[in-house]
């Protein structure tokens, strides 16, 4: 059995951290940082991981990128000083980045709850960057002003301001409490998981996710379905641009 991560993952239980203390327990250049409590989000689910930076000793070192292995490994700028084992770090994410983010990933949950409720059509590929994405369906037959459609339904979504919450279950009770928590047409679920994160849009989506998210569909703003295309037999693209309100 492998040994568990060594950091605490604080963005998982507070998504509005940006600023933190921490102790570096690892640092090379080959592998990254480690340390003992991190707020950048690693990436996962499509959505792309975090940026931000370490302060120490009046010295400043980038972050890039985050990843995870065998630990969380932060991915320094290139040619920026590494802080030694040990040292006591002032970690920052990031904040314009992480929202768009945040907005941008919650929004791509609207959508798949708003495709999911018209069509029963469930997610076959995404991907995010702050504030443009791509979500992809299996969806054989669209209907007439399918596009212009789910962008006023999207509209209505999030002029409700429904609440989105996280929540934790064991694996066996989410599956029971909420059957269709899998949007994904493939259970992309590693099968050892025995805690499943929930992220809830009320009334409208409940899926099983790991990423990072804002507090009501109101904050993601304005969901502008620019294109649809056609992927092949049954399958459809929904790419989509958000706006401030």
């Amino acid at each position: 059995m492998s040994a568990p991560q060594r950091t605490q993952r604080l963005e998982l239980d507070d998504q509005s951290l940006r600023e933190w203390d921490a102790t570096v327990l690892a640092a090379d250049p080959e592998n990254g940082i480690v340390l003992d409590r991190s707020a950048f989000y690693p990436g996962g689910g499509g959505q792309p991981p975090d940026h931000g930076v370490l302060l120490w000793g009046g010295v400043q070192t980038r972050i890039v990128g985050a990843r995870k292995g065998d630990d969380l490994y932060l991915v320094p700028a290139d040619a920026d000083p590494l802080p030694p084992v040990g040292t006591a770090v002032r970690g920052a994410v990031d904040d314009p980045r992480r929202f768009a983010l945040m907005r941008t990933h919650s929004g791509l949950h609207l959508l798949a709850g708003v495709v999911f409720r018209e069509t029963g059509a469930l997610v076959t590929g995404g991907n995010m960057q702050p504030l443009e994405a791509r979500m992809d369906f299996n969806l054989p037959d669209v209907p007439e002003g399918f596009k212009d459609a789910v962008s006023a339904a999207c509209a209505v979504e999030v002029a409700a301001d429904r609440a989105i919450s996280v929540s934790e279950l064991p694996r066996d009770e989410a599956f029971a409490t909420y059957p269709d928590l899998i949007r994904t047409a493939t259970d992309l679920l590693p099968p050892d998981l025995e805690i499943v994160r929930i992220v809830d849009i009320a009334g409208l989506d409940t899926q099983a996710d790991g990423g990072t998210h804002v507090a009501s569909t109101r904050q993601i703003g304005r969901i502008e379905v620019v294109k649809m295309e056609n992927k092949g037999k049954g399958f459809r693209r929904l790419r989509v641009r958000l706006h401030d309100a």
